[in-house]
Order: C-alpha cells, then structure tokens, then sequence
C-alpha cells in the first residue's frame, strides 16, 4: 500500500475514518516556515460540513502538531500532524460488513487487502482522511503567498446551474478562499444548495464540476513527458476521492478548434512574454509558461444513498438489496473544494523548490 505522493515534498497520509486518529507527514518542507495556527483552522472549517446540505457527522478537527516544528516555524526535519476521530458510530457497518456499497471501494478493498481492511466508514478509503490533506497543505500555502503563487476554486456548475466564469483570478481567488460555499455568483450559489437540499430530501444525492486557478506560477516550471506539469496535477487530483475527471482549461471543449484558432498567440506585455488566449492552460511541452494555470474536475455524485440498491454479499457471493445506514453528504462538492486546492499547493511547492 502506496501512501506517499511528491518528489521534492513528499506528503504521506495515514489513518481511518473509525480509527484514533488521522494524520499526514510532510517531508522535505523547508525551515524557516511560519506556522500560522489560525489558518490551518480555516483551511479545516472550509472542509466541514453544515446545514441540510452535509452530513450530520461533524468532527472537531483539533489538530496537533508533533514533530518538525518549534516556535512556531518549521524544522526542515519531516513535520507530523495528527487530527483525533471523536464522533464516530462503528456500529452503523457491522451489519453490511460484506455488502458491496455500489460506487464504494468495499469490495476492492476486500479483495486487495485479503479481508484484513479496516471497513467501518470506508476505512482508508475515506474522504475523511482528506483533513490530514488539508492541513498539512495549510502550512505549505503561505510559502506559496510569498513567491506570489495564488491558489482558488469555485464550483463550475451543479444540478443544472452555472456559475459565473473567472474574471479578475486574483480578486476571485481571494473570495473565493473566504467563502463557506465557494462560488462567485451569489444567486447561483443559492440555487445550487436548493439542489443539494432537494436531492437529500428525495435520499439521493449529486455532483458537480470544480474550476481552480493557480496564478503567478513563473515560466519554467516542469518536465517534459512523464512529469510534465499536467501529468503532476492530473496525478494529485485524481487522488482524491470523487473526482473522476480531469481537464485543463476547455480542453474537451477547445480541442475542437483549427489549430490557428486553438493556438495561444505571443505578445510582449509590460515586458512579460504573454499569450493572448489561454487555450494551452499555462502549459506548453509539459513546462509552464507563466499564464494561469486553469484546471476542471468532474466530482461524483456522493455514493452513499437512502435509496434501494441492488449489489452482492460478496463473502456469500449472492445477489442482495442494501439500504444504507449512516450519516452521509447528499454532496461533496463543496467540500472537496479545499482538498483541490489543498493537492494543487502540495504539487506546485513541490515542483517550485
């Protein structure tokens, strides 16, 4: 079992949604970096969920930071921090130890791991580990800031409903970071959650496409071919749970051009190369080439719904009914927001140093 990602940074995550605890370690982080308190706490409330549009299990998230740091700063040796599970209900799995919830990882897990996974609340599997993600990304962040790197996501679209496109990224991405549900249209945010509540009510539940931004990455950054930065990112993202799409851009959209209309034209501005379209994302050849990185991802439907669903004991390999028990998101989409972002600042301060 894999659970180390990064080169320069390498970020390894462990623990289980039931377990004592959650945790990551970052190795390679250089010393000298502030710890700022206050904004792992954010990073953590941008993660939890609330209202009628998450699930009724609410951790504290009270983190503890155990080793590479001291006074505040970090050590350059591996830094450690370890988030306690508190509200857990074990017991709501017992009874489907061997009952493959449908889009869930329990019957691969079973296979892959011999029986021996830890299967309450998907065990490893879980979104619940993405915390550990999002709090160690919160100490690599503002190193980010100091080499005037922004990172920021909003949800594209959800349940029929758009929001608006980036305008000003800078501007946007600091809205966007204070924001509990992240979008740039108000009304459209209004309209989304109303679709969330509307799919919970009805015990199902939705998904959605997330677009992030990465600004001030300076040209030069990357390789060609097997770590190209796409390659990177694209790595990174669909590492997280749900996300099962990835593209650059409008790439699905834009690939459709001639090439003289899908080419990004070079100007000199201010006396900065520039483009004047965005086609390519920032990339060429796998390298940036300093205009903003813009990135989509496709985020599932949550798996876990209140509705009747045909699936397998696969101990007795049978035929069987499941109706699922448990407290679950009707939708993760504004929840995974920050985890994008959180993957995004690992891949980009690991490439940069």
């Amino acid at each position: 079992m894999k659970n180390t990602f990064g080169n320069n940074l390498s970020v390894t995550i462990f623990g289980e949604s039931h377990g004592d605890a959650i945790g990551v370690v970052l190795d390679g982080l250089k010393s000298g970096l502030k710890i700022d308190d206050d904004l792992i706490e954010h990073q953590l409330t941008l993660r939890r969920p609330y209202g009628k549009i998450g699930t009724s299990r609410i951790e504290k998230d009270e983190f503890k930071i155990v080793s590479g740091a001291f006074n505040g700063m970090t050590t350059g040796t591996p830094l450690t921090i370890i988030i306690p599970n508190s509200n857990t209900k074990s017991s709501d799995y017992s009874a489907m130890r061997s009952i493959a919830r449908p889009s869930h990882a329990d019957y691969t897990a079973y296979v892959r791991y011999n029986g021996f996974e830890d299967y309450r609340g998907g065990g490893h599997f879980s979104g619940r580990i993405t915390a550990a993600l999002v709090a160690g990304a919160a100490i690599v962040l503002p190193a980010l800031y100091d080499e005037g790197i922004k990172i920021g996501t909003h949800i594209k679209s959800l349940g029929g409903v758009n929001d608006r496109d980036f305008g000003d990224l800078d501007k946007d991405i600091d809205l966007l970071n204070d924001e509990l549900f992240a979008v740039l249209d108000k009304e459209a945010g209004s309209k989304m959650q109303d679709a969330i509540e509307k799919a919970s009510l009805e015990g199902d539940s939705i998904g959605g496409h997330l677009e992030s931004a990465i600004t001030g990455l300076r040209p030069g950054i990357g390789e060609p071919f097997f770590d190209s930065l796409e390659s990177l990112y694209a790595h990174g993202l669909f590492s997280v749970p749900g996300i099962k799409g990835v593209e650059f851009g409008n790439a699905f959209e834009d690939c459709l051009m001639h090439g003289s209309e899908f080419n990004d034209a070079f100007r000199v501005k201010d006396g900065k190369i520039v483009t004047v379209t965005n086609h390519n994302s920032g990339i060429n050849g796998g390298i940036s080439n300093g205009m903003p990185v813009i990135i989509k991802c496709a985020v599932k439907p949550t798996p876990s719904v209140y509705k009747t669903q045909k699936t397998v004991d696969f101990k007795e390999n049978r035929d069987c009914d499941l109706n699922i028990e448990g407290r679950h998101d009707p939708a993760i989409i504004h929840r995974a927001r920050v985890v994008v972002d959180s993957i995004l600042a690992f891949v980009t301060y690991d490439v940069i140093n």
